[in-house]
């Protein structure tokens, strides 16, 4: 049976030493997460008299160029449709040949995007440098892996995976390819994935400012509210002195993915401006754009000499 016949079948039955310090302005909290240096693991202002759900469908819709509302900016991804939370959308669907993962043991996992035709998709554009972002994590927002996969000749993509402890997870496909009219489509598709064995649920870090990782402190300003874009800025410094030495990191200096406490919605906050040889900091400016309200784990990852550090935040968003 093929990958794409076992997945349909399955389918119809988701670091960080101490901490970043963050400040993110009134209704904004954040505490601290871990690090890693693991390879695979790198991997709409509101107007006043628009609501939320209008702006939403506004900030959505694609512009004339083909792409999202918040495309076109310097060094930027378009916005996604979508949460993430489901398995198909806009004539795509998300297929993983598995719907568990072993227990306590490194693993390949496969994937096929299959369109309204039911073939694998073979046409993407890059993203962030990738033609393909997967991310991993656990319903407790542990275990985190954002890794970028390769695709054979007939559309199944492979990846290896780091080992991961019991528990149920979600695992995002993130992606541009184009619709019917040859547009850009940015999405991002997912599918629930359990791991067999007892497990035990970490509860989320409470809210905090301050939490540093691998020596560096990160500290975050601006306000994030619920169905509208805001500017943050991620603030990098170490030992008390600015870090000037970013290296670019997926046309980056900080690759930002959030998910949503209980349902696991996913955005990915989107980086403004490009970058340069002289290397990033100690300032970088982001899009938050935060579909809903409640807590959200936010992971930052960064580059500095070689070494890629990701670090872990809990926002409150209003």
């Amino acid at each position: 049976m093929s990958i794409l016949s076992r997945s349909h079948a399955r389918v119809r039955s988701v670091f960080v030493a101490a901490g970043v310090t963050v400040a993110v302005g009134l209704t904004v909290t954040a505490c601290g997460g871990g690090s890693t240096t693991t390879p695979t693991m790198q991997h709409t202002m509101m107007a006043p008299t628009m609501t939320a759900p209008t702006m939403m469908a506004t900030m959505m819709a694609p512009s004339a160029s083909g792409h999202a509302g918040m495309a076109g900016m310097a060094g930027t991804a378009e916005q996604p449709v979508g949460d993430g939370l489901t398995a198909e959308a806009s004539g795509f669907r998300f297929v993983p040949a598995v719907s568990s993962l072993p227990a306590d043991a490194p693993t390949s996992f496969r994937f096929q995007i299959v369109g309204g035709t039911g073939a694998p998709v073979t046409a993407f554009r890059p993203d962030q440098t990738r033609l393909m972002h997967l991310y991993l994590v656990r319903s407790d927002l542990t275990g985190f892996q954002h890794v970028h996969p390769t695709m054979a000749g007939d559309g199944t993509w492979t990846v290896p995976l780091d080992a991961v402890q019991p528990g149920s997870y979600r695992v995002y496909a993130s992606f541009i390819t184009t619709n019917s009219s040859g547009q850009d489509l940015p999405l991002v598709l997912s599918q629930p994935v359990t791991v067999a064995g007892r497990s035990a649920v970490t509860p989320l870090p409470p809210a905090s400012t301050t939490t540093q990782v691998d020596g560096y402190t990160l500290t975050l300003a601006g306000e994030v509210m619920a169905g509208a874009a805001h500017t943050l800025t991620v603030t990098v410094s170490k030992e008390g002195a600015p870090v000037t030495d970013l290296q670019p990191y997926l046309d980056t200096y900080a690759h930002l993915s959030a998910f949503h406490e209980g349902d696991l919605a996913f955005a990915h906050l989107h980086p403004v401006g490009a970058t340069s040889a002289a290397g990033g900091g100690p300032a970088l400016s982001f899009e938050a754009m935060m579909a809903k309200a409640g807590n959200w784990r936010v992971f930052v990852q960064f580059q500095t000499a070689a070494v890629l550090h990701t670090a872990v935040v809990t926002l409150s968003v209003g």
